[in-house]
């Protein structure tokens, strides 16, 4: 079977989950090898021979890190032309989407943006329009370039014993353009990233007011997930813009997707509909997220969202 070449999102090497959901992709499709760029290596090769990478490259020069998605781009273009895969995977993630972008100028080959699923013969599964039209895409010319979103296939591990193989990739001045001067390392807390969350609750418009937000934050930590938040809920000031679910703010695509007081205007729903299972609380029985959801409940959610919370605590 032909090499399905993942590239792997890395923190300092620990590799985010989406690198996992790729390469469990990958093995239903050809033979999994991650391409592995940057500094941290040794944090990262145990976790990619256990979800099931049989090849692993590896540019390991710290100095790409010193510089933005250019010198990656150019990196994976050549291992693409040494290694000649059926494929290319990459997170569908802002930085993703640029390699991608400049991968496919480079090779002259196709390439499909925010895949929810890839299918034999590597046709890609995208839903497009804000959601309103699902279809079928495949790369007609070049080695098929596929960014698939994350959260759209469950990691599941295989453990491999994989080769490597160093990569001394030659960087072009032009790719060295732009460079990082300085890099701050954002405070985070115990919830996990948005994008990569398997659980995701939301809150929106119904919630009044910003301090409100506290019970969608209770739900969430009850429940392990991250917290979303409606695009009127961030106008508002009510919770920060880094959590937007929607097509102008982050789209997501969790196991769980719960709208709690989101009336789900098109815009919202184009960042959250291709959640595996949507639960929805809202107070108007014709609010438009009930045409999307799994399970919705008409009901004042000051009501409801602390019952739900105490009944899940209970379960724990």
């Amino acid at each position: 079977m032909a090499e399905v070449l993942v590239l792997v999102e890395h923190v300092d090497g620990a590799p985010k989950k989406v690198t996992f959901e790729l390469l469990t992709l990958a093995r239903s499709l050809g033979e999994p090898a991650a391409v592995f760029i940057g500094n941290g290596f040794d944090n990262a090769k145990d976790k990619l021979a256990e979800y099931g990478a049989t090849k692993i490259y590896v540019a390991g020069d710290g100095e790409l890190d010193g510089y933005l998605v250019a010198p990656k781009a150019e990196v994976l273009a050549q291992v693409v032309q040494q290694a000649s895969p059926a494929a290319v995977l990459i997170p569908s993630t802002p930085e993703g989407k640029e390699v991608a972008g400049r991968l496919a100028v480079k090779l002259e080959s196709g390439v499909i943006t925010d895949a929810v699923g890839v299918e034999d013969g590597f046709v890609a599964r995208q839903s497009i329009f804000g959601g309103a039209i699902n279809v079928s895409a495949k790369v007609s010319k070049g080695t098929p370039i596929i960014t698939v979103r994350p959260n759209s296939t469950a990691p599941e591990a295989a453990p491999a014993q994989p080769s490597e193989e160093q990569v001394s990739a030659t960087i072009s001045d032009a790719a060295k353009s732009a460079k990082v001067l300085d890099r701050v390392t954002e405070k985070k807390g115990g919830r996990p990233e948005l994008t990569e969350a398997a659980i995701v609750v939301s809150g929106g418009r119904g919630l009044g007011e910003g301090s409100n937000f506290a019970l969608i934050e209770k739900l969430a930590d009850t429940l392990g997930a991250a917290v979303g938040a409606s695009r009127a809920a961030t106008d508002a000031g009510w919770y920060p813009h880094t959590n937007q679910v929607g097509q102008t703010g982050k789209t997501v695509s969790p196991q769980l997707y719960m709208a709690i007081g989101i009336s789900g205007a098109i815009q919202h729903r184009a960042g959250m509909q291709t959640s595996k299972t949507i639960v929805a609380v809202n107070k108007d029985p014709e609010a438009p997220i009930f045409e999307l959801v799994d399970f919705g409940i008409v009901g004042d959610l000051f009501n409801v969202v602390p019952q739900v919370t105490e009944e899940i605590e209970k379960r724990k």
